[in-house]
C-alpha cells in the first residue's frame, strides 16, 4: 500500500512557472512508475507525464512537452512536476499516481495509488 500526497499547487499567471510535488508514503516508493494527470471541469482525467521507477524512462503529452518537467528523487520518496510558460488550458486539478505496469504509461488503468490531487489555477 502507497499514500500519496500531492503539494504545491496555486494561482499563477499565465508565461508563470509551478512546481508541484508527490510524496509517498507506505511501500517502497522507487518499486513504482509514477504518473502525473490532471482534470479540468467537465473533462476526463489526462495524462500528463511519466518517470520510470529508476527515472531511465520519461514521457510528455505533446501539449506540455518542452514546457513542463517530471523528476524523481527516490530517496526522498517524491516525485515532482515543473511546470513552466504556463497557460490558462493548463488550469486542472493535478493527481500524481503510482503502479508497477510499464505499459505506454499514458492510461489511467496502469496506475493503482492516487493522491488526492492539487489545484493549479492559470490566469489570462
Amino acid at each position: 500500500q502507497v499514500q500519496l500526497v500531492e503539494s504545491g499547487g496555486g494561482l499563477v499567471q499565465a508565461g508563470g512557472s509551478l512546481r508541484v510535488s508527490c510524496a509517498a508514503s507506505g511501500r517502497a516508493f522507487s518499486v513504482y512508475n509514477m504518473g502525473w494527470f490532471r482534470q479540468a471541469p467537465g473533462k476526463e482525467r489526462e495524462f500528463v507525464a511519466a518517470i520510470s521507477r529508476g527515472g531511465g524512462s520519461i514521457y510528455y503529452a505533446d501539449s506540455v512537452k518542452g514546457r513542463f518537467t517530471i523528476s524523481r528523487d527516490n530517496a526522498k520518496n517524491t516525485v515532482y512536476l515543473q511546470m513552466n510558460s504556463l497557460k490558462p488550458e493548463d488550469t486542472a486539478v493535478y493527481y500524481c499516481a503510482g503502479g508497477t505496469i510499464w505499459g505506454t504509461s499514458r492510461r489511467t488503468s496502469e496506475y493503482t495509488y492516487w493522491g488526492q490531487g492539487t489545484q493549479v489555477t492559470v490566469s489570462s
